[in-house]
C-alpha cells in the first residue's frame, strides 16, 4: 500500500486547481536510478495506465507506480511540508536503509 498524509492530500488538490488538471489524472511515483544515494523518486500527474501498474488510492488521492517501484514503496506515505528547512513533496519509506542530506534520494 502506498499512503498520502494530509499535507500530501492539500497540496495534490491545489496543484489540480490552479494548473487545470482534470479528475481523471492521478499522482504516478517510481523510483529511478540515481542521486547521491543510489536511487531517486520520480512523480508526476499522469492518466496513461500501464500493464504492470499497482493502483492505491488513500485520502481521496489516486497513486500508481509500476510494480518494480512498488517493491521500493511498499507502505511509504507521499508527504508534503511548507515549512524553512524545505518546501515540496517528500517520501516517508520505511524501506530506505539511508537518504541522502537532501531528500531527493535513498539506499535499501
Amino acid at each position: 500500500m502506498l499512503f498520502v498524509a494530509d499535507s500530501a492530500r492539500s497540496k495534490v488538490e491545489e496543484l489540480r486547481s490552479d494548473g487545470g488538471i482534470a479528475e481523471d489524472f492521478f499522482i504516478r511515483v517510481s523510483v529511478v536510478s540515481g542521486g547521491c544515494s543510489g536511487l531517486s523518486y520520480k512523480m508526476d500527474f499522469d492518466n496513461e495506465s500501464q500493464p504492470n501498474d499497482q493502483v492505491f488510492e488513500d485520502n481521496g488521492v489516486k497513486v500508481v507506480t509500476d510494480l518494480k517501484s512498488f517493491l521500493y514503496l511498499c507502505n511509504t506515505t507521499l508527504e508534503f511540508s511548507g515549512g524553512l528547512d524545505g518546501k515540496g513533496f517528500y517520501f516517508n519509506n520505511p524501506n530506505a536503509a539511508r537518504e541522502c542530506g537532501c531528500g531527493e534520494s535513498f539506499a535499501v
